[in-house]
């Protein structure tokens, strides 16, 4: 494990016991010098990436569904993008959105130099209005928008997931708050009633993964 890696904003802590987390990173294997680029200036410029523990998630998911489209809700400079982009291979294909046009122009620097241009359509603009105009199903769709529109994916998300396909979001744990009661924060509000969503859906299995800041994993079953 790296300084970088101890200390870094992204990695969050707080959500598994420190020396636990410690150890997890400790055992990451080396990222490419694109990936330790983005993290090395999402820590220093507090850039909201989900971090190689995360991504190493991301990866594996979409490899072991055979993945080949993915939608990305909130990109930011496309860190995440990236690890999609590389499991869902030659002729996959990965939508990224955000709302920031510098941090999207910042993102097709990175996918160009990490050689996964030809895999990534990239799509600024409100993220879940997006999604609303897609007609296709995605194997994958990965929600890390504002928090408090993260109630508001659930219906539009699953109409555009394939049968076996995978609902994931990131920060469904928030720091702990979850655990809070009567939480006055509207962003732990909303992941509250996003995660009772997304446990009570018919259309969903679910389970939340408790590493770094909390991923739920959802696979549409019907």
């Amino acid at each position: 494990m790296t300084e970088n890696d101890n200390n870094a904003a992204w990695r969050m802590g707080g959500i598994t016991v420190s020396a636990v987390e410690d150890y997890i990173y400790s055992m990451l294997p080396a990222r490419d010098e694109v990936l330790t680029e983005i993290e090395t200036e999402a820590a220093k410029r507090k850039i909201p990436i989900v971090g190689p523990a995360v991504g190493r998630i991301l990866y594996q998911l979409a490899l072991m569904i055979n993945a080949k489209a993915v939608f990305e809700l909130g990109s930011a400079v496309g860190y995440s993008t990236i690890w999609w982009a590389r499991a869902v291979g030659e002729g996959g294909r990965v939508i990224y959105t955000d709302g920031d046009r510098k941090k999207a122009d910042e993102a097709r620097g990175y996918f160009a130099r990490a050689g996964v241009s030809d895999r990534i359509t990239v799509k600024t603009g409100d993220a879940l209005e997006l999604l609303s105009e897609e007609k296709q199903q995605f194997d994958i769709i990965f929600c890390d928008v504002d928090k408090e529109d993260y109630p508001r994916v659930v219906k539009l998300a699953i109409p555009r997931l394939r049968k076996g396909g995978l609902f994931v979001a990131d920060n469904v744990l928030w720091s702990g708050k979850v655990a809070q009661k009567d939480s006055p924060e509207a962003s732990t509000k909303a992941i509250l009633e996003f995660n009772r969503q997304i446990y009570n859906s018919t259309d969903l299995f679910t389970t939340i993964l408790p590493i770094r800041d909390g991923v739920a994993v959802a696979v549409k079953n019907n």
